[in-house]
């Protein structure tokens, strides 16, 4: 029997929570499109109704973020991440990317990135500035993401074969020389300020970097070595590793075997270098090295995770980084993912002060699916709520309610840039918090693969009757309720799909159905 509940969750459909209050925002730009974005979100069916009210705030405010851009822009409609009016990053567009593929036909994600391959790969000029082109290269990730939860072949087809943007992109940040400033790809203003540091026998071991380009603007990295040029960045090879895997794997998923078998060779020589100069025995960890003697820069910040998302570490290895994140002491506590440990005399316990220990959303991501990425599940889903209730919190009691840039370490309240308060109405990469978080490692829907037609849900006795309508993957629409008194999910769906249930397989029908499922 299907609980009293449950049926009349599945009976009401539509959105039945409020927005919660209005952030005092800036006014929108006159270009904003104010997409109908309540239709094609996915709707939560969660007990606290402070998350699911923010995880509606969020919406709302990216909603006024989709823009048309001016005359001659490659992609209009697009996402803009609420920075500066005129100008886009990389990196900004590639973490927005993961919480819009949730409602793609009201937030151009994965269109937003031809504004920055058009010029920067066509060499097409176009009226939108590229804030730093040598930020972090993260468009061969994002677009596996993207194409697993889609199955958006057309896109594939565009970036590995067609126009091959994510090759060239893995060759333009190895290869491009620092200092360079394309005129072609933008109109003049930041040059590159990525070097490539070569072996004697020519090989890339790594590369130099400035904190804006890396994207950690005021971060200390470098600090007892010399300055921002005196190292190897770990994130930066670990980045280019990732690329290559996942363009490896993009190319084997549609059936480019010889190309994929390549680019996994890129992958696994990368790899061995990481883990041959990177990896520090002794602290068990990665870190940044020194250009001059490798030796390792012991600044401890979530950049050490990226070899872990590029599945650079063995597990063994991967076990031993796991304490810099169960203690205050580094990044763990309360207010975990602090993008400077608390134990280096250049963190600001104040206010983080921007990458001194602010916390930011694109890196608490970026950690969250690389513990993910070895079954650290309940560590990574933990960190993961604790930052979104640290949104929350500073939502419900900080003036203006809105989303940030970022947060403070210590306190229910934003981070500073530089000392004034940090940037308001930040969705932007933010909204990967009260979004992708809340639907992913909060309500465990761990992941959606559309080229499998298989969907990941751990279901977890502590969150009650919960689960989510208007879920869209690829093809599939489907709505999922845990009906907590019996046991029960109850499933609609369009089309045919595989529910992975806490472990166990379950060939959901078109239609409505009931599976009974044990929560954890």
């Amino acid at each position: 029997m299907i609980s009293r509940l449950l049926r009349r969750l599945l009976i009401v459909p539509a959105l039945t929570c409020a927005l919660g209050a209005s952030a005092q925002a800036r006014e929108l730009p006159a270009d904003a499109v104010r997409p109908d974005w309540r239709h094609e979100v996915p709707e939560p069916v969660y007990p606290d109704t402070a998350l699911v009210n923010l995880y509606y705030k969020t919406w709302e405010i990216a909603a006024g973020r989709v823009r048309r851009g001016p005359a001659g822009l490659p992609a209009s409609p697009y996402l803009d991440e609420n920075c500066y009016e005129d100008q886009i990053w990389i990196w900004d567009s590639c973490f927005m990317v993961l919480f819009s593929k949730y409602a793609p036909k009201a937030y151009p994600g994965k269109e937003t990135l031809l504004n920055l391959y058009v010029p920067i790969h066509d060499h097409v000029r176009t009226p939108l500035l590229i804030h730093l082109r040598d930020n972090p290269p993260l468009f061969a990730w994002t677009e596996w993401e993207n194409y697993r939860f889609t199955g958006d072949t057309a896109q594939v087809n565009l970036v590995i074969d067609r126009k091959r943007y994510l090759q060239k992109h893995f060759d333009y940040f190895n290869n491009v020389p620092k200092g360079n400033v394309d005129t072609l790809a933008s109109p003049a203003y930041n040059p590159i300020h990525r070097g490539v540091v070569r072996d004697k026998a020519g090989q890339i071991i790594g590369f130099t970097w400035k904190g804006g380009a890396s994207g950690m603007d005021n971060t200390p990295r470098g600090r007892d070595a010399g300055g921002y040029d005196s190292i190897l960045w770990v994130d930066a090879i670990s980045q280019q590793a990732l690329s290559a895997l996942c363009i490896s794997r993009l190319c084997h998923s549609t059936g480019r075997k010889a190309e994929g078998r390549w680019w996994q060779a890129r992958y696994d020589s990368l790899k061995q270098t990481i883990n041959r100069l990177y990896w520090d025995e002794r602290d068990g960890m990665y870190y940044d090295i020194s250009v001059r003697d490798h030796k390792p820069c012991r600044i401890k910040t979530p950049a050490s995770f990226w070899p872990m998302l590029a599945g650079i570490p063995l597990k063994e290895q991967a076990q031993r980084m796991l304490k810099y994140l169960r203690s205050e002491q580094y990044m763990g506590g309360e207010r975990p993912w602090n993008t400077l440990s608390r134990d280096d005399k250049d963190y600001d316990n104040a206010t983080g002060e921007y990458w001194r220990g602010g916390i930011w959303l694109p890196t608490t991501y970026m950690g969250t699916k690389a513990l993910e990425n070895y079954g650290f599940y309940e560590l990574a889903d933990s960190l993961a709520e604790r930052v979104v209730r640290l949104q929350l919190r500073t939502y419900q009691h900080y003036t203006p309610h809105t989303i940030w840039e970022c947060y403070s370490p210590s306190a229910d309240q934003p981070s500073t840039e530089y000392g004034p308060i940090c940037r308001p109405d930040f969705c932007g990469w933010s909204a990967l918090g009260p979004i992708s978080l809340f639907i992913e490692n909060i309500m465990g829907f761990r992941q959606a693969d559309a080229t499998h037609r298989t969907l990941v849900w751990d279901i977890k006795r502590s969150n009650g009757t919960h689960g989510l309508n208007r879920l869209r993957f690829g093809d599939i629409c489907t709505d999922l309720v845990y009906d907590a008194p019996t046991g029960y999910v109850v499933a609609k769906s369009n089309e045919p799909y595989t529910l992975i249930a806490n472990g166990k397989h379950i060939k959901v029908k078109a239609g409505t159905h009931t599976y009974k499922v044990k929560a954890r």
